[in-house]
């Protein structure tokens, strides 16, 4: 079993003004100084200067919650990857439920932004996870790999392990329900089992549970 750092992602999602995140990330820096794990804060677009700016000289990463697959043109409201590390952001986020659901972001999306992520030198978090209707029917395993075939599909079998694969189980987030710990371990046991499929450098990939 090869050692893997704890990894702690935090999304903000749309939460907190410059002047929130900026006293948040203050507060929040002298109570994990002695971490041994991989922390990361996900503010949304107009905190991340801020919040770069402070977490200089510790362990604390920053990522953004979303990018878009190209390096510029006429997109509104989207940021490019370049835009990102401009700002000495390290990570993003890629394929949330929330993009995927209120926003219709495809899996063909994500094929192009993963790479586009890598290429830049960000680590991508890569979020995946079934629908209540898919858990109900017991289709979890179809949903997580298909997601992820579809997600890392154009990723070098050596990059893989610089992906970092988020599991959010749709049906665990807002309605009440809760995945067991048992529930969350089957399915990043199996997220698991389909990465080593794409070579041995999945056995180094840090996967995440949210929900």
């Amino acid at each position: 079993m090869p050692e893997r750092t704890p990894y702690i992602a935090a999304n903000w999602k749309m939460n907190k003004t410059v002047a929130e995140a900026a006293e948040f990330i203050d507060a929040l820096l002298p109570r994990i100084a002695a971490t041994r794990c991989d922390v990361v804060v996900c503010p949304p677009f107009t905190a991340l200067a801020a919040v770069v700016e402070r977490r200089y000289g510790t362990a604390v990463k920053v990522a953004a919650q979303n990018m878009h697959e190209q390096a510029s043109g006429a997109f509104t409201g989207e940021v490019s990857a370049s835009m990102l590390v401009e700002l000495d952001v390290e990570a993003v986020v890629l394929g949330h439920s929330e993009r995927r659901q209120l926003f219709g972001e495809t899996d063909e999306a994500l094929a192009r932004k993963v790479p586009a992520a890598l290429a830049a030198d960000l680590e991508p978090i890569l979020c995946v996870g079934e629908s209540e209707p898919a858990r109900d029917a017991g289709e979890t395993e179809e949903v997580l790999e298909r997601q992820l075939q579809a997600d890392l599909a154009d990723v070098e079998s050596g990059d893989l392990a610089r992906v970092v694969v988020a599991y959010e189980p749709i049906w665990a987030i807002g309605t009440g329900r809760t995945a067991t710990p048992e529930q969350a371990q089957e399915a990043c046991a199996f997220i698991r089992d389909v990465l080593r499929m794409r070579g041995a450098a999945a056995d180094q990939v840090r996967i995440l549970y949210g929900g």
